[in-house]
């Protein structure tokens, strides 16, 4: 079965994606030309140039070999996995074996990073990385336009005299960065909430995987965040947009939204929303899917 992706548009960015806990999670954000962990590497999906992979989980990193193997076949040059240093190598193994398997090699590269670089992305554009609470490995990126202003005490000068001073090597310019879209992956609540590029992302992708009470057990075992956590992350950020990813199918998904109206305060409200404001059905051999704004609660299968 394909990945049915969601489509949606927020503040200035459109989001293509799917994210749901244990299953699959893929978010692209094609003005930027970067996707968020790359799920089962859906068709939409493919002609995005930078994949930023979260840790290596299945759910988040499966499609990393049939990333780079479709590419060719868009016409598309080789594409870019950034992940974490620690399972860079084992990714480079993967795509060896796939090699051997297929007696082919698909381009590609992959780029081991760890928590606070820059990757560049295009001149006004990068990529910083942070450090999340999700065990040995993860990370979360923030892609970040780095804009230049002319100094204020220089504001009053002509156009000869600017040159002038430049060619002496002074700075004439601020150097402002502007963060846009922040992605958390997995994690639980941290530090890295205050950094300032997460702080004051115009768009948050935050994972929120659990909303009943009694699975606030398992948000802490699994480093997960809870519906009672988030609260605390709205205190703590300013973002314009803040979307919540990787709920669990435990939970109904209406229900979700009306625990989440009850957990925050209004005004907090108003910048939150689901990725996944109408997700899937899981089809049912013996029952007719009657409501597909209502995840059905997902039983006798592994934890998130």
């Amino acid at each position: 079965m394909p990945t049915w992706m969601n489509k949606r548009t927020v503040g200035d960015f459109s989001l293509v994606g799917y994210s749901l806990a244990g299953e699959e999670t893929v978010i692209g954000v094609p003005e930027l030309n970067v996707c968020f962990d790359i799920g089962r590497a859906p068709r939409e999906v493919i002609p995005i140039d930078t994949v930023c992979i979260s840790h290596g989980h299945m759910d988040h990193a499966a499609g990393v070999a049939y990333y780079f193997s479709q590419r060719g076949f868009i016409g598309a040059g080789p594409g870019r996995v950034l992940i974490h240093e620690s399972r860079a190598r084992l990714i480079q193994q993967l795509m060896a074996i796939w090699c051997d398997i297929e007696g082919h090699h698909a381009p590609g590269e992959v780029e081991a990073v760890v928590g606070g670089q820059e990757v560049p992305l295009r001149r006004d554009l990068f990529i910083r990385t942070f450090d999340v609470d999700h065990g040995a490995g993860a990370l979360g990126f923030s892609v970040i336009e780095r804009r230049h202003k002319l100094d204020p005490q220089y504001a009053g000068l002509s156009g000869p005299e600017l040159v002038a001073l430049k060619r002496k090597g002074i700075d004439i310019e601020r150097h402002i960065e502007v963060p846009l879209v922040t992605y958390t992956g997995d994690t639980a609540v941290g530090d890295f909430l205050d950094l300032p590029h997460v702080r004051d992302a115009k768009v948050l992708l935050i994972e929120c995987t659990f909303f009943d009470r009694e699975h606030l057990h398992r948000a802490r075992v699994g480093r997960h965040i809870h519906v009672s956590d988030l609260r605390g992350v709205f205190d703590r950020v300013r973002c314009e947009n803040v979307v919540l990813t990787h709920v669990t199918r435990r939970t109904d998904f209406r229900t979700a939204k009306r625990i989440l109206k009850d957990s925050i305060e209004s005004v907090d409200l108003e910048r939150a929303s689901f990725l996944m404001e109408r997700p899937p059905r899981r089809q049912d051999r013996h029952a007719k899917s009657t409501d597909s704004d209502t995840a059905p609660t997902r039983e006798n299968q592994p934890a998130d």
